[in-house]
């Protein structure tokens, strides 16, 4: 089995009770989205820079890990636009007399900030121009964690039939896992691009993904989505030329769970 960017970080004990765990696959449904989280300028900053002189103008950067998951998140929404699935922008909700989830530790600070901190804070929602919305693409905005939590996500996957969030963004151990869990809880397939989503903190972004794929999602290398998303592009357009229902690509190329006929 291929190493997992996870793998370092396991106790020996960690290492021994998986050994007596059979690994189970959520799997890819049949209706899937795109879930981009957080892609906005506070963790990018300007530009590329080492974490510990990136946060030195911007307190919230994840430094190169930022910048190196940035060319396969937009591989990924590349193909999400290439096949015409739906996707869906999160960032945060700031201006509007709400106070963020994280006030408490933020709280204070603005008075003291000089006109270019201000103004960084202006933009720190500002979804990066290499991820940018197009016209026709979801924008929510959020004041805590979740993706959830407090905007209409739910009501508007459900309105669209959507069973699969494929996620990426930051942070791992954050705002990506707070959207996994509820996900989960909202009886969503969970499916997580283990290259395009970033953390600060190099052993937060590795045991987050680990714990996910555990209990409530399965964490997959970018390839096997984009499989995954070719098949069902395929299986969509033969549906709409003849009318067959069934999901013989899907289950040909093996992609996701072994094929139960459930939603």
């Amino acid at each position: 089995m291929a190493e997992r960017v996870w793998d370092r970080f396991l106790t020996e004990q960690d290492k021994g009770s998986l050994q007596h765990k059979e690994p189970k696959k959520i799997g890819f449904g049949q209706n899937p989205a795109l879930l981009l989280i957080d892609l906005y300028r506070w963790v990018f900053g300007d530009k590329p820079e080492p974490l510990l002189e990136a946060i030195k103008t911007w307190p919230g950067s994840c430094g190169m890990a930022a910048w190196n998951a940035l060319p396969y998140i937009q591989e990924l929404l590349a193909k999400a636009r290439e096949v015409d699935m739906p996707i869906i922008h999160v960032t945060g909700l700031d201006g509007v007399m709400l106070e963020h989830w994280s006030f408490r530790r933020d709280g204070g600070k603005r008075a003291a900030m000089t006109k270019e901190q201000l103004e960084r804070m202006r933009r720190k929602f500002d979804i990066v121009d290499a991820v940018k919305p197009r016209p026709g693409e979801t924008v929510l905005k959020k004041s805590s964690p979740s993706a959830f939590w407090g905007t209409p996500l739910v009501g508007h996957l459900n309105f669209l039939g959507i069973d699969t969030i494929i996620a990426c963004g930051e942070s791992t151990s954050g705002c990506v896992r707070a959207s996994v869990v509820d996900g989960a809880t909202n009886r969503m397939r969970m499916i997580v691009a283990e290259e395009c989503v970033f953390d600060r903190h190099e052993a937060c972004h590795a045991i987050n993904l680990f714990d996910m794929n555990q209990k409530y999602a399965d964490v997959l290398p970018l390839d096997e989505i984009l499989a995954y998303l070719d098949a069902w592009r395929a299986e969509r357009n033969r549906i709409g030329s003849n009318g067959n229902s069934s999901m013989e690509i899907l289950r040909d190329l093996a992609v996701g769970e072994e094929f139960k006929g459930l939603r």
